[in-house]
């Protein structure tokens, strides 16, 4: 402000007045113009900064950035800059991290919660390998319709990540996921083996082998029952993590079964055609996933035993005849065929094709019941014999 006052008292020139103040003449009539146009306000210090930087992102660019992200709100800057490649040819993308600081730019982002991030233990779990090795299902928690309550019932495959089926249904029962399961085995056909959580309609508790009616079709259909333990959702993680993705498309209390399989439908098509997923390197799931070399066959056959392994059927009242001796096996397992197979200590294991389901033997004329299952070694713990009639059996009965 010194500056200005001597400048304008006149009594000296410009450049001695310059001198004076050790600075040099750009800076005073910089100094001289900043106060003609704003006063005293325009001598204040200002950041050394750029009015505009020659690699700077266009707002046309930005104003697509910010489209994308508000029609996908849970988006972040990868799968952002993914969709634009794909769906924009017409713009040059900006890197990732200039995504990023785009949206926060725009107030689109939020602070992400700290979360504790845990080793993961080794599991039984198999790792998906191709298309249909594995599939994932499970019934969302319900929520409120406009009437009645919703429970989604959803079904994908583990390595591509497509999104096969998304049901709204009224109830978990087996009779509303059957023909849903049916439709996937008929236009994907079969996967090798489908992975689920221990509750209805997947398993039964109350069952040997916990099995249930639809897992019992599922074994008939050469598919392999993998079931995570009791208590760990985490052992479905990516299922369940589909699961919050798919929250977006429930709007609870507002619409009737029918709107919200629309929004279901929807859903399924962007997850498998236009969101990208980075576990997959940032590519859709309808890119990766083929339907299965196996269809869905129209016999339903029964499951298939080994040489030396004793085939019995079990009758109308859930019951299986064994040596002279009927015991009770489950009635949902009424007019299938189960396998009896002699074990190195006596007993004789019983499965429903390689569903283990206890272990019987006979004890001084008593038939005992074991439901606590060896740990079986395949070659090692069973042995496939000859099968001597009892003197009690019929050699040509099939019980």
């Amino acid at each position: 402000m010194k500056f200005i006052v001597a400048l304008e008292s006149g009594e000296e020139d410009f450049a001695t007045l310059c001198r004076r103040f050790n600075i040099s003449r750009q800076t005073g009539y910089t100094w001289k113009r900043r106060f003609e146009e704003l006063g005293p306000a325009g001598l204040s210090d200002r950041p050394p900064l750029a009015g505009r930087h020659p690699n700077m992102t266009s707002e046309a660019v930005e104003d697509a950035v910010v489209a994308v992200r508000k029609q996908y709100p849970t988006w972040g800057p990868k799968k952002v800059r993914r969709w634009l490649i794909e769906q924009r040819p017409d713009l040059v993308p900006p890197a990732t991290s200039t995504i990023g600081e785009i949206l926060d730019r725009r107030g689109l982002t939020a602070p992400r919660k700290r979360r504790l991030r845990v080793p993961p233990s080794p599991s039984h779990l198999t790792k998906a390998t191709c298309p249909n090795a594995l599939w994932t299902t499970d019934h969302k928690g319900s929520f409120r319709l406009s009437q009645g309550r919703c429970y989604p019932l959803t079904l994908m495959d583990a390595w591509s990540r497509y999104f096969l089926k998304c049901e709204a249904l009224p109830s978990t029962s087996e009779q509303a996921a059957w023909p849903h399961y049916e439709a996937a085995f008929r236009e994907f056909g079969l996967p090798a083996r489908i992975r689920s959580d221990n509750g209805v309609p997947f398993a039964n508790a109350g069952s040997l082998g916990r099995l249930s009616r639809l897992s019992i079709w599922w074994v008939k259909l050469g598919i392999e029952l993998e079931r995570i333990e009791p208590g760990h959702p985490e052992q479905n993680g990516q299922h369940e993590r589909m699961h919050r993705t798919l929250e977006e498309a429930i709007d609870e209390g507002k619409h009737s079964m029918v709107e919200q399989q629309r929004r279901f439908d929807g859903f399924r098509r962007i997850w498998n055609h236009e969101r990208p997923h980075e576990a997959i390197g940032q590519r859709c799931p309808a890119r990766l996933y083929e339907t299965s070399w196996r269809p869905y066959p129209a016999v339903i056959p029964s499951p298939e035993y080994a040489p030396g392994v004793h085939v019995r059927q079990v009758d109308d009242n859930g019951r299986v005849s064994w040596r002279g001796h009927i015991f009770p096996i489950g009635k949902v397992l009424q007019g299938e065929p189960v396998g009896f197979q002699e074990m190195d200590d006596g007993r004789w294991l019983v499965s429903f094709g390689p569903v283990r389901l206890c272990t019987v033997e006979i004890d001084k004329g008593v038939l005992k019941v074991g439901v606590k299952l060896p740990d079986l070694v395949p070659g090692t713990h069973a042995k496939a014999v000859e099968d001597p009639p009892a003197p009690h059996e019929d050699p040509t009965s099939d019980e």
